[in-house]
């Protein structure tokens, strides 16, 4: 465990210092105008987020904000660099994302009822993104959904093309239909 959290607090520490990223110059300034670390203030930060998120007010929206946009910018560059395994990486983040947004959406209900719901979703999708080699996305999606999906995958691949097939009939349909009349 110890070794996971100097592993995190490390690609934390060098990811704040990397001029390539769009927080460097924010925490630099920061820094510069405080005195404080940028680990610390980054610590600072994430604690006050944490409070927020236990007692403030839009928790799901500011829960929904952390596990898109910076994996957003991240994908933007990954599509945009030469390289096959951070689009990889990222790929896995979005189905993960989309499966847990799938099964929230009907569950809103339920899930209203659990305490900091908003913190634990948002400390999951941290783990599903933050720059370690074997993140959460990695882990949920070789553990859960690739395995699950491998064994139905005829069976979702039917289903598609049946609905594929529905719709374009429809539309298909609809279009003569308005033509005609």
């Amino acid at each position: 465990m110890a070794v996971h959290l100097d592993s995190a607090k490390s690609a934390i520490k060098d990811s704040l210092y990397d001029e390539s990223k769009p927080w460097c110059k924010i925490f630099g300034w920061a820094e510069a105008q405080t005195g404080i670390n940028r680990l610390n203030l980054f610590i600072g930060l994430a604690v006050f987020l944490v409070f927020y998120l236990l007692i403030g007010y839009g928790t799901l929206l500011l829960s929904n904000l952390i596990g898109f946009l910076y994996p957003a910018y991240a994908s933007i560059k990954a599509v945009e660099s030469s390289g096959k395994d951070d689009d990889t990486k990222w790929l896995t983040y979005w189905v993960v994302f989309s499966f847990i947004t799938l099964i929230e959406l009907p569950a809103a209900i339920l899930l209203s009822w659990i305490p900091f719901y908003s913190l634990i979703k948002t400390i999951f999708f941290v783990w599903c993104f933050i720059p370690i080699s074997n993140n959460g996305s990695v882990v949920v999606y070789n553990r859960f959904i690739r395995p699950y999906f491998l064994k139905h995958q005829g069976d979702i691949d039917q289903a598609v093309n049946d609905l594929s097939k529905k719709a374009s009939d429809v539309a298909f349909e609809k279009l003569v239909t308005a033509k005609v009349n």
